[in-house]
């Protein structure tokens, strides 16, 4: 074994809606609690299975149609009045944190 440093590399995520990989860090970690309510995981710890969605609204607005979030979680979903909030404060150009 040589003497280099391991690199670690980052996570990378796939966003619901644009379909891009990019790192974890970069986007918003959705959960979907046992209601089939989907929420924002601020935490990034909550349980179960995870989807990732890019901070941008047209993003959001993709994951938000289509049945793409119970595709995502391979259940039936419906996303939250705190999700449906980020993407309109996203639409007027307002980012939440």
């Amino acid at each position: 074994m040589s003497g280099a440093a391991r690199v670690k590399r980052e996570p990378q995520r796939t966003c619901v809606g644009c379909r891009q990989v990019r790192p974890k860090a970069q986007l918003i970690r959705l959960v979907r609690q046992a209601d089939g309510t989907v929420v924002i995981d601020r935490a990034n710890k909550g349980s179960g299975r995870g989807a990732y969605v890019c901070p941008s609204a047209e993003c959001v607005g993709e994951a938000l149609q289509r049945g793409r979030l119970a595709k995502a979680f391979r259940e039936k979903a419906e996303a939250s009045v705190e999700l449906v909030a980020l993407s309109d404060s996203l639409r007027n150009g307002v980012r939440r944190g």
